[in-house]
């Protein structure tokens, strides 16, 4: 006997599906494919403190902060009198594991009874498999188009902000990646996946980006890591990248697919560490599968960057990985767990000056992977500057900005 409300066959003609965003680029692009396949899909793109705030309504202020933002914008949107709750579905990307992330769905179910609505489908989006809804399905095909929908995303994002600090007209880089969402949106929807055309849309994106009129100038290159939503998510980081490009610096962040990377290396170290468990033995070939051709994929796209010749790429995932060694073991991968270090690694070993780490306020997991790891990269590698910060429902923004002020001053 099912313990949650399903999402049924029939309820994917009559619900809408409401989701909240992350990376906006990559959001609109993971929606358009989820609209081509049937579903009726909003995304909560709403910012403002009344989010936080409506939030610990439902949820203790000890639990994630980013669940207690994403729980504020479901309350907020089915209490706006938008949505018929009755006719609507809500849907939170899920990838388990052992942190308070793996509660998130819970936490929700939780709040919606506490409003009275628990009858709302709430639909865990993650290759886990945790549940069963009959009316969504994510498999390999949907899977495959989502993938390159990242790409595109993570494509957009890294030349975005190698532009952003040195456009000659401020905006001109966001509205050219705004542009080009609008566009490989439309060919999502009209075109199947044909991977030359994905490639020729690259060697676009990086053409029209390289037309840009800018100055160049010296700035500070900041790298962002943390938890994956405070460090994607301008909700949850206080448009952290806007500020730190208004103070004057080019921001770099590893990409979505590189996660994705992670938690498919970990099902192959999963193998790896468990050699007598037969189980482990044959997942651990299915995700070596996956993460060869996510890899495979990656290493295309850096091809074509490098020989544009204009914007750096983003580094091999197998690199990253190679860096680790020495300081993180590969079996910690609880959170971001070897992820959030390694991507330390990877940022000082590109040049970055300075970075960021983020990370919700009491997440241990990343405290440990995240503000442990600090002090012995910093001894490994002199001059690289970290500063770890907070983000919580009590932080305030201007403690955060200070903070961010004298790394970026040390970094120059």
């Amino acid at each position: 006997m099912k313990n949650y409300i399903e999402f049924t066959s029939e309820m994917k003609k009559t619900h809408t599906i409401l989701a909240p965003t992350m990376l906006p680029l990559h959001f609109r692009m993971i929606k358009q494919i989820l609209v081509n396949e049937g579903y009726n899909m909003e995304i909560l793109d709403d910012r403002g403190t009344e989010i936080a705030e409506l939030g610990l309504k439902y949820v203790h202020n000890d639990t994630c902060y980013p669940a207690i933002l994403c729980i504020g914008q479901f309350m907020k949107a089915l209490q706006s009198g938008k949505y018929d709750p009755h006719k609507v579905a809500l849907m939170l990307f899920q990838t388990g594991g052992g942190c308070r992330a793996s509660n998130y769905i819970s936490l929700l179910r939780k709040a919606l009874k506490n409003a009275g609505m628990e009858y709302v489908p709430v639909i865990p989006m993650g290759v886990a498999g945790y549940e069963k809804h009959s009316g969504f399905r994510l498999d390999v095909p949907l899977l495959h188009k989502l993938l390159y929908a990242i790409s595109y995303g993570d494509l957009l994002m890294t030349v975005t902000n190698q532009i952003k600090p040195y456009e000659n007209h401020p905006g001109d880089a966001e509205d050219m990646a705004s542009r080009w969402t609008d566009t490989l949106v439309e060919d999502l929807a009209n075109h199947k996946i044909s991977y030359p055309r994905i490639k020729d849309f690259y060697r676009k994106i990086l053409e029209d980006f390289a037309a840009i009129p800018v100055t160049k100038r010296k700035a500070p290159r900041v790298g962002i890591v943390g938890e994956i939503y405070v460090k994607f998510s301008p909700l949850g980081n206080n448009d952290l990248e806007a500020f730190l490009v208004k103070e004057g610096a080019e921001v770099v962040i590893p990409g979505l697919v590189d996660f994705f990377m992670y938690c498919a290396y970990n099902g192959v170290m999963d193998g790896k560490l468990y050699p007598g468990n037969l189980k482990k033995q044959c997942t651990a070939k299915i995700w070596e599968i996956g993460f060869r051709f996510l890899l495979k994929k990656q290493k295309d796209m850096i091809g074509i960057i490098e020989n544009h010749g204009v914007f750096r790429p983003m580094t091999p995932f197998d690199h990253t990985i190679k860096l680790t060694e020495g300081f993180i073991g590969l079996g910690t991968k609880m959170g971001e767990g070897w992820l959030l270090s390694a991507e330390m690694l990877e940022l000082a070993d590109s040049g970055v000056s300075g970075i960021v780490c983020t990370q919700p306020f009491g997440c241990l997991p990343n405290h440990i992977c995240g503000k442990g790891m600090m002090k012995p990269i910093k001894e490994a590698i002199p001059g690289i500057n970290i500063v770890a910060i907070d983000y919580d429902a009590g932080a305030t923004a201007v403690n955060q900005e200070n903070r961010l002020k004298l790394m970026l001053a040390q970094s120059n």
